[in-house]
C-alpha cells in the first residue's frame, strides 16, 4: 500500500498517511476525465449569444421595388437574409448548455486526478493548520517550506476562517471545500495542499 508523507508547518516530515489501495490504484482514466471536463466547461458557458432573424430586424414593411420591369432580381423586404443588415439565418439564440454526467463518472474522474497527483508527487499533506492568527505571510511561509511554488489548490475541511482569510490574498493560490473538490480544480492547479483531516474526509467521500 502506498503512503504520502505528512509534514508540519515548517516542512518537516512527521509521519505517513497510508493510502487506500481501492481508491489510489494508480489508474488514470482519460475517457472519464474527458467527459467530466467537457461537462464542466459546458456548464460555465453563459449561453447569452443572440442574433436577429428577419422577424426582428427593423424596417422592411414596404416592397423595395416593383416585382417586374426594373431588371433587378425580385425582392420583397429589406429584412431578407440576402440583404446587408438583414436577418440572420441559423444564428445563435439564448440557450442552456449545461448538462450533467452520472455521479459514478464524476467520482472516477476525481479519483483519476488524485492518482495523477500522487504519481507526480504533487499532493502535500499537513499534519494540521496550526495558525494562531490569520496572516498571509504565515501561509506563504508554509507553502514555501513545502516546496510549493506553482498554482496551488488548498482543500479545507473545518479549519475555520483563519486559513481562508490568510490564503485568499496569495497569488496563484485557490481555496475549495473538500466536499466540493472536483477533477477540474485539480487539473487547473499544479499542487494540492490539504490537512490530514481533509484527506481522511476525501477518502471517505470516495469510498
Amino acid at each position: 500500500m502506498k503512503s504520502l508523507p505528512v509534514y508540519d508547518m515548517q516542512g518537516i516530515q512527521v509521519g505517513d498517511f497510508q493510502l487506500d489501495a481501492g481508491i489510489f490504484d494508480g489508474k488514470i482514466r482519460k475517457g472519464v476525465l474527458s467527459q467530466v471536463l467537457l461537462m464542466h466547461l459546458a456548464n460555465q458557458r453563459s449561453g447569452t449569444a443572440d442574433t436577429k432573424t428577419r422577424a426582428y430586424v427593423a424596417g422592411g414593411g414596404k416592397k423595395p421595388w416593383k416585382q417586374k420591369g426594373t431588371g433587378r432580381a425580385r425582392a420583397g423586404s429589406i429584412r431578407s437574409p440576402l440583404w446587408r443588415k438583414g436577418g440572420i439565418v441559423f444564428g445563435p439564440h439564448p440557450r442552456d448548455y449545461s448538462y450533467t454526467v452520472p455521479k459514478k463518472i464524476k467520482k472516477l474522474a476525481l479519483q483519476s486526478m488524485l492518482n495523477d497527483k500522487v504519481i507526480n508527487q504533487q499532493i502535500k499533506v499537513l499534519n494540521d493548520w496550526a495558525l494562531d492568527e490569520a496572516k498571509t505571510k504565515k501561509i506563504a511561509a508554509v507553502l514555501q517550506a513545502l516546496g510549493v511554488r506553482e498554482k496551488t489548490l488548498i482543500a479545507l475541511e473545518g479549519e475555520g476562517v483563519s486559513v481562508e482569510r490568510a490564503a485568499r490574498n496569495l497569488e496563484n493560490v485557490y481555496l475549495v471545500a473538500t466536499q466540493d473538490l472536483n477533477a477540474y480544480d485539480l487539473l487547473s492547479n499544479q499542487y494540492l495542499v490539504l490537512s490530514k483531516k481533509a484527506l481522511e474526509q476525501l477518502v471517505v467521500r470516495l469510498s
